[in-house]
């Protein structure tokens, strides 16, 4: 195995070799077909003839950065050598010539070599072999002929070989740029998933515990044991929010996954509204209809959006407000209303730069193909109203 691998290095090695350096290699076989044409020409003491030989031998050394070029002078010294008594030993140039055409040069140039070609054959069996008789001009044509067109296939073969290392190079980066392009879209969406996470956990946490630390403020002047509570709220609601806090920063750490993530559902509203009741906001909260098995996905949106409807009422809606949630479980949806009588509607109306409320509860409905619609309550107030379909649970 390890020789193996030490040969397809060796031999990988140097085919990266002979690409990068074809300029070199193709100039070094021109120059050895030129040698050989002119040793081949030299008992002829003819310098027409040793025109022609080099003539249809040294332009191969551009065959393929320039092989119109190289194509055109092939075929121009190539026709030169019916001037000559006998057909020239760089003949064989005009095979390379063609097949370079055929795999390198533009369409028109690759038909243009074949038919240059194949009339080549034509007329040097016809100048030089005319004597043997007329069988003899046919075959030697048919011969000629057949070895142009070996050169032209080849080269074509190459061609489309070239053509389809192209295609495959351009669609592997095609295929990294897409596979680029998702892996940072799904880092900016987990981005915003935890930031949403973050916003719900701190912004609710807090303002409980801002509103409790209010109250207790002015109730341990007057009933100490009233204080306590609050202070028992208080430690309830940030041990809680500590929790919340370490399990979102171990997501981070870890890597992608919701496994790790907070995960309440609407099933637990109930138990929101009580820790909500228990910083001093008056609501109350009434279920209708059949409880249904969500995904967690699904019930997490619907849990953070209530929340978050809270949290605006404890920080905007002012004192004594009241404040009613709702939450039906109907035949195609899950419908939730959360609605106070407080003065919270002015503030809400033009949120504060970068605030994530309103807006994060609408990207999470949207998620999972639902919508919220916020806004006044006509006498005051302000209310926010929120649908996630069953029949889009399996779209996300």
């Amino acid at each position: 195995m390890q020789d193996e691998n030490t040969g397809r290095t060796v031999f990988d090695a140097v085919v990266a070799w002979t690409r990068a350096n074809s300029l070199l290699i193709d100039a070094f076989l021109a120059l050895g077909l030129a040698g050989l044409s002119v040793l081949a020409t030299v008992t002829e003491l003819s310098p027409l003839g040793l025109l022609v030989a080099a003539g249809m031998t040294v332009p191969l050394a551009v065959r393929r950065r320039y092989p119109e070029v190289s194509g055109g002078l092939v075929a121009l010294f190539g026709l030169l050598q019916l001037a000559l008594p006998t057909p020239s030993f760089g003949n064989v140039g005009v095979l390379m010539a063609v097949y370079a055409l055929a795999a390198y040069g533009r369409r028109w140039a690759s038909n243009g070599g074949l038919l240059l070609g194949l009339f080549g054959s034509v007329a040097c069996a016809v100048r030089f072999f005319s004597a043997t008789g007329a069988g003899a001009v046919v075959i030697l044509a048919a011969l000629i002929a057949f070895s142009v067109v070996a050169s032209w296939s080849l080269g074509s073969l190459r061609r489309a070989q070239r053509q389809n290392e192209f295609a495959l190079v351009e669609r592997a980066r095609l295929l990294e740029n897409e596979r680029e392009n998702e892996s940072r879209l799904a880092a900016t969406s987990e981005r915003q998933r935890i930031a949403r996470e973050m916003h719900d956990v701190v912004a609710h946490s807090l303002s409980v515990i801002i509103a409790q630390a209010d109250g207790g403020r002015y109730a341990a002047k007057a009933d100490p044991a009233v204080a306590a509570q609050v202070l028992e709220t208080i430690s309830g609601t940030g041990r809680q929010a500590l929790a919340d806090m370490r399990n979102l920063l171990g997501v981070l750490r870890t890597g992608p996954g919701d496994d790790r993530a907070p995960q309440p559902d609407a099933t637990m509203i109930g138990d929101l509204v009580d820790q909500v009741r228990a910083s001093g906001l008056e609501v109350t909260a009434q279920v209708r209809g059949e409880v249904r098995d969500l995904p967690p996905a699904m019930g997490l949106a619907a849990y953070r959006i209530v929340q978050e409807s809270l949290t605006n009422v404890l920080k905007h809606a002012g004192p004594r407000a009241r404040t009613s949630v709702e939450v039906r479980w109907e035949a195609d949806a899950l419908r939730m209303s959360v609605e106070d009588d407080g003065r919270g509607a002015a503030s809400l109306v033009q949120p504060s730069p970068g605030g994530q409320g309103l807006v994060g509860m609408a990207e999470r409905a949207r998620l999972h193909g639902g919508s919220v619609v916020s806004g006044p309550r006509p006498g005051g107030g302000f209310s926010v109203r929120a649908t996630l379909p069953y029949s889009a649970r399996g779209e996300r």
